[in-house]
């Protein structure tokens, strides 16, 4: 008398016998590793497999939509301004008065002046330093605010990307319109540019964007009517920033890319142009007054 064979074991459990098998590799498989399918069943390894193969969902910035959705690149930004403003707290021993008696203030502070005889850290430092906690908090809940929408969208390298065009236009700007030895200090001309982007994103979306045209409306106003703030910063910012993300979420449609590397890549290329013009305009300012 021959002996029965032993029975199949599943391929992911060998302690466990089974008379089952997937219906697309064939391979044994328990009822813990089976999963219904429109004919048969198939092992969570097949459908592993189809899932890796699958084409990842996107923005329509061409951003692969994250498995997670919180904004790290925006919480890094607050916190790397929450962290300077402290510093200069320490360095003056004020809350208020921070920018009197901080060192770093007083290195980072843009003067256009003193750009022209070299100290370029200014053009970027500036926008991380802010003129007490009012200034501070205003900023950094509008970054916060408009980066939980557009950081997703946009993708985390391009909104950072985006971001910075936004500084170096609003530097640009006060470069070129501001006072030779006038101080200017803020991540305003940075916001403002998200501002923009932010109008073109709902925009594209098909969405309202009143809401943001009164928001960037009122700020204008507001940069207009108060003295010391650097109305030429906002709205070089915001411009910048709106060009940046015409190029990332319109150009690729208009030119007709239809691959999404086309997509990425006439975007990057559109955010390198205005970065390029922005650093072109603060050159020129700088070299007028050197």
């Amino acid at each position: 008398m021959n002996p029965q064979p032993p029975a199949p074991t599943c391929i992911r459990h060998p302690d466990r016998a089974t008379g089952l098998a997937c219906t697309r590799c064939g391979r044994p498989s328990c009822p813990e590793c089976l999963r219904p399918a429109a004919v048969g069943q198939h092992c969570v390894d097949c459908l592993g497999q189809d899932q890796r193969a699958a084409p990842r969902m996107r923005t329509v910035a061409g951003a692969t939509v994250a498995r997670s959705a919180i904004p790290y690149v925006t919480y890094a930004l607050v916190a790397a301004n929450i962290v300077i403003f402290a510093i200069t707290v320490v360095q003056s021993r004020s809350l208020v008065d921070n920018y009197y008696g901080s060192p770093l203030f007083a290195h980072w502070m843009l003067v256009p002046d003193l750009v022209a005889h070299g100290q370029w850290i200014r053009v970027l430092g500036a926008g991380f330093l802010h003129w007490g906690p009012l200034h501070l908090a205003m900023n950094m809940f509008a970054l916060w605010v408009v980066g939980r929408i557009l950081e997703p969208a946009l993708g985390r390298t391009r909104y950072l990307a985006v971001y910075v065009v936004g500084l170096l236009g609003g530097s640009a700007a006060s470069m070129i319109f501001q006072d030779s030895n006038a101080a200017a200090a803020g991540a305003s001309g940075a916001v403002f540019g998200l501002f923009g982007a932010i109008t073109v994103f709902l925009i594209r979306v098909r969405q309202n964007p009143n809401q943001m045209l009164i928001l960037i409306g009122i700020n204008v106003f507001i940069s207009f009517s108060v003295p010391g703030i650097s109305l030429s910063g906002h709205l070089g910012g915001l411009l910048a920033g709106t060009l940046a993300a015409l190029g990332v979420l319109f150009v690729p449609e208009w030119l007709r890319a239809t691959s999404q590397e086309a997509v990425r890549s006439i975007g990057w290329a559109s955010i390198a142009v205005v970065g390029l013009v922005d650093l072109i305009a603060i050159g020129l300012a700088a070299a007028a007054l050197a």
